[in-house]
C-alpha cells in the first residue's frame, strides 16, 4: 500500500483488518508518487480546504497586463490550450472581481469532450460588484457558478445574482475583500478538493501572502513588458528574502512559443 487514508473515519482501520486476517502488508510504496496523485484529497482531508493551483500567464518579467489594462493575449493559442486542459483537471476555476469586470471571462474549459461535467466558476468578490450581464451570470443557470463574498454585500445585488442561478457563499471579511482562508475552508466543506486560481493579481497576493498557494503554473511568453505593466501578484509585504515563498519546479515544457513551468510548494 502506497498511504494511509488521512479521513479520521477510517484512517488505519483497513490496515488493522488486513493485519487481523494474517496478511502481509507492506506501507509506503511509492509513497511520494501517490500523494501527487491524491493530492487535492489528502489537502482537503488534512487542511479542510482544497489544493490550490496559482495559474499565471505573464511576459518574461512577470507581468500579466499593460499599463492600459490590455491583457489578451500575452501568450498564444497553445498556451491557451493547455490552460483549458488545466481548468479540466480541476474541481473549480476561481477568479477575482477585478478579473471578471476587466475581461468578462467565461472560466470554463473549450475542448471538446475533454471533461463529462462543466467546472464550477467562482468569483472572490467582497461587495458583489460583477456586473449582472457578465457571461458569468448569464450562464449561470446552466453552469454552476458561486460567489465568496462577505455579510456587507449588496443585498439587492445578492438576489439578483441568486435568481440568475448563482450560489452565495458569505465568509469573513478582510482589509481588501473577504478572507481567502476561510473562503477555501467554506469551499473544502462544500466538497472540492482542486482549485485553480486564475486572477487577479490581489487574488493571487493574497494567496501566497497567507500561504496558500499550493501549486504554481506558470507560462511565460517570450516578451518583455517592463515595469509599469501589472505584476502578476500584488505586493504582499515581503521585507526579507527569508519571508518570500518558495517553490520547487516539478516540469517544464514548450507550448508553442510560450514556456509552462509547474511548481510545488517547498517544504
Amino acid at each position: 500500500m502506497a498511504c494511509g487514508d488521512p479521513d479520521p473515519r477510517v484512517d488505519g482501520r483497513g490496515v488493522a483488518v488486513l493485519q487481523a486476517a494474517g496478511i502481509e502488508l507492506a506501507v509506503g510504496l511509492m509513497a511520494d508518487e501517490a500523494e501527487a496523485l491524491q493530492a487535492g484529497f489528502l489537502t482537503r482531508a488534512r487542511l479542510g480546504r482544497p489544493l490550490v493551483t496559482l495559474k499565471l500567464a505573464s511576459t518574461l518579467d512577470g507581468r500579466i497586463a499593460t499599463r492600459t489594462g490590455e491583457s489578451q493575449w500575452i501568450t498564444g493559442p497553445e498556451a491557451r490550450r493547455a490552460a483549458h486542459a488545466l481548468r479540466g483537471q480541476h474541481d473549480a476555476v476561481l477568479a477575482g472581481v477585478g478579473t471578471v469586470a476587466a475581461d468578462d471571462p467565461e472560466l470554463t474549459c473549450r475542448i471538446p469532450g475533454y471533461r463529462k461535467t462543466p467546472d464550477l466558476r467562482i468569483v472572490v468578490d467582497s461587495r458583489l460588484r460583477t456586473p449582472v450581464t457578465a457571461r458569468l451570470v448569464a450562464t449561470a443557470a446552466t453552469m454552476p457558478t458561486w460567489f465568496l463574498h462577505r455579510a456587507d454585500a449588496d443585498a439587492d445585488r445578492a438576489q439578483r445574482l441568486r435568481e440568475a442561478g448563482a450560489r452565495l457563499i458569505e465568509v469573513a471579511g478582510a482589509e481588501g475583500g473577504v478572507d481567502l482562508s476561510a473562503g477555501l475552508q467554506a469551499l473544502g466543506a462544500a466538497g472540492l478538493t482542486r482549485v485553480l486560481v486564475e486572477g487577479g493579481a490581489q487574488v493571487a497576493g493574497g494567496l501566497l501572502r497567507a500561504g496558500l498557494g499550493d501549486r504554481i503554473a506558470g507560462f511565460h511568453a517570450p516578451g518583455v513588458m517592463g515595469g509599469d505593466g501589472w505584476p502578476a501578484a500584488q505586493a504582499f509585504g515581503t521585507a526579507a528574502l527569508r519571508d518570500m515563498p518558495r517553490f520547487r519546479r516539478v516540469d517544464s515544457r514548450s507550448v508553442g512559443d510560450d514556456m509552462l513551468t509547474e511548481f510545488s510548494r517547498a517544504a
